[in-house]
């Protein structure tokens, strides 16, 4: 008697047998930021270091695509879950560290390649530790400055300096405090705003609108030194969260002072 056949409503309407799918259209763009992360790699190897930080930016681009596109058109899965995790690594701690290690870390000797190894070990952590928080953590807010924001610092700094005439040996000092730093930062418990509150469908009024269109007419025009200043911000911006937060709490912690009567 032959095995009955697995109906294709049941295989539909079963989440654990889709969660085991491997769907194309996510994995596109997946692939694509994969494919930017090596680039970048490559383009280093070759000393076209402007082609490496323009790819690091479209890797951080297709990798905040790939997971929309996957809930937008339901097709979330377990692999592509992995398939993104170590397209991450690759893109945004890998080909970081080695670009920056390229252009202005490895005539530091020890200290330069430590460096770059603070970053790459960072983002593995990183990356490990968001998979396995991510049920529990709060999702208006990163725990430690996100991978791709990390990469954005480094291709940043190597698109700006190149572009204003600077060899990365000019450059080795600034270089190997901001690697040491995003690697560091990346693996804090420093919150950083996710944006993932944000309702795209809520209506804004007009102003927001202008201040969108401003914004990208200012990146047009000098994208290296904005987008570097934008992500230098954002970096920035998780400290001084973190500060409110610890000044709110220590005056909550304080009692009130009261005036002593007789």
């Amino acid at each position: 008697m032959p095995a009955p056949r697995l109906s294709h409503r049941k295989s539909v309407m079963n989440p654990e047998l889709r969660r085991r799918g491997i769907y194309l259209l996510p994995n596109l763009f997946t692939t694509g930021a994969l494919f930017a992360g090596f680039y970048a790699i490559v383009q280093a190897m070759n000393g076209r270091y402007e082609y490496s930080a323009i790819a690091i930016f479209v890797a951080m681009v297709l990798d905040g695509l790939d997971g929309r596109v996957a809930r937008m058109t339901h097709t979330q899965s377990a692999f592509g879950a992995e398939y993104d995790s170590l397209s991450d690594m690759v893109s945004f701690g890998a080909a970081p560290s080695l670009v920056i290690y390229e252009w202005a870390l490895k005539d530091m000797g020890k200290l330069g390649w430590v460096a770059a190894f603070i970053y790459c070990a960072g983002a593995a952590l990183r990356l490990a530790r968001f998979n396995t928080n991510i049920d529990i953590i709060d999702k208006r807010y990163f725990q430690g400055l996100p991978s791709p924001a990390a990469a954005a610092l480094i291709a940043g700094l190597i698109w700006v300096l190149h572009n204003l005439g600077y060899s990365g040996n000019d450059a080795r000092w600034y270089a190997c405090i901001l690697t040491i730093f995003a690697g560091v930062t990346m693996v804090s418990n420093i919150p950083y705003w996710s944006g993932k509150d944000i309702n795209l469908r809520r209506s804004v009024p007009f102003i927001v609108i202008v201040a969108i269109m401003l914004a990208f007419a200012l990146i047009s025009s000098y994208p290296e030194g904005m987008m570097f200043a934008l992500f230098l911000g954002y970096a920035l911006s998780g400290y001084v969260l973190a500060g409110w937060r610890w000044v709110r709490r220590d005056k909550g912690d304080r009692p009130e002072n009261t005036d002593a009567t007789s």
